[in-house]
């Protein structure tokens, strides 16, 4: 079975997740499937995708090697991040007033946060990839999920106090998830290093390979199942593309042309040059430069009480994962063939 759910297997769940949740949303209502799928989305976060890091780490020799990736990759996050706020500072002069122009730089470098745990699982699949994947997946979930809703709810504080916003704070299971899951690598390779054991020594390291084996194609299937239709009809498009008159529509292209278009040239550029210079090996590169395609991760929705625009992020989500799949899949093949 797992052959069937695995390596480039996994890519199709997104159009079987778009499909099925379309068919199931004509029966039941989108209102009903769209909670399922938010607590469905919760399941993968919080029980799959610790299960699949567990298994990773608990093949794995952690060494020099991989604590120098762990170095670089939280630098290469906090550079994005950077890479958003310039972004946005160059140009919230499309905004009209301090209000808008705070919704604005909020709602830019929040939506530079990626799909690592679910579209960006499918690395997992390429063995040679699949233990810096793991590590990028590990600490971006600190990242999304601590480091920027604590900056997000610093802003948030002082707005409460000066009147201009309600309180509204992060859900309690969001802001404890980034911990959570640093548990499971950390256990994972200490238990390795003690006793040797992997997902091999025993019966139950089948099952665990299983459930981690299923971990890719869900998360996948519930990408898929977060675009909407409405989304991609003739007018919806004609208006993101071309429309002027409408915020949304301004904010939405600079956020995609930010994501699909400036960071990935950044970060090719950059690490592109130290892989041509021998300075990192190409497993480095093929993981950060797969992840700076990665469309928006939908999870951005749940920072929505802090501040940032709701409409903005939830299209901005559909159509980099529209736009950005492709991409992914693209160089995800070639990289894997190249290096």
């Amino acid at each position: 079975m797992i052959p069937y759910i695995s390596g480039m297997w996994t890519l199709p769940w997104i159009v079987v997740g778009f499909f099925v949740t379309l068919a199931l949303s004509s029966i039941f209502g989108e209102e009903k499937i769209n909670r399922i799928m938010k607590k469905a989305g919760l399941v993968i976060l919080f029980i799959f995708i610790p299960i699949l890091v567990f298994k990773l780490f608990l093949n794995t020799n952690f060494g020099e090697e991989e604590m120098d990736f762990v170095i670089l990759s939280l630098a290469v996050m906090a550079f994005l991040y950077l890479i958003a706020y310039l972004y946005a500072r160059k140009r919230i002069k499309i905004c009209r007033d301090d209000g808008e122009r705070t919704t604005f730089m909020k709602t830019i470098i929040v939506n530079q946060g990626r799909s690592a745990a679910f579209v960006g699982g499918a690395m997992l699949a390429i063995e040679k990839w699949a233990v810096y994947a793991a590590i990028y997946i590990t600490l971006l979930g600190i990242f999304l999920f601590a480091l920027v809703p604590y900056v997000l709810s610093v802003i948030h504080q002082r707005e409460v106090k000066s009147g201009k916003k309600e309180h509204s704070p992060l859900p309690l299971y969001l802001r404890i998830y980034p911990w959570y899951l640093i548990v499971f690598p950390i256990s994972a390779v200490i238990i390795h290093m003690q006793t040797g054991i992997t997902t091999a020594s025993f019966e139950w390291g089948k099952l665990l390979n299983l459930l981690a084996a299923v971990t890719i194609p869900a998360a996948l299937y519930y990408v898929g199942a977060g675009i909407k239709v409405r989304d991609l009809k003739k007018e919806a498009v004609k208006e993101l593309f071309y429309g002027k008159e409408h915020r949304e529509a301004r904010w939405v292209r600079e956020i995609l042309l930010l994501t699909i278009i400036v960071t990935p040239l950044v970060i090719a550029l950059l690490f592109g040059s130290l892989l041509f210079l021998h300075i990192i090996p190409s497993e480095w590169f093929a993981v950060l430069i797969l992840n700076a395609v990665l469309p928006i991760t939908s999870t951005n929705m749940f920072l929505i009480p802090y501040g940032i625009d709701g409409k903005v992020t939830a299209l901005a989500v559909t159509w980099s994962t529209i736009i950005s799949i492709p991409l992914f899949v693209v160089l995800l093949n070639l990289l894997s063939y190249l290096l």
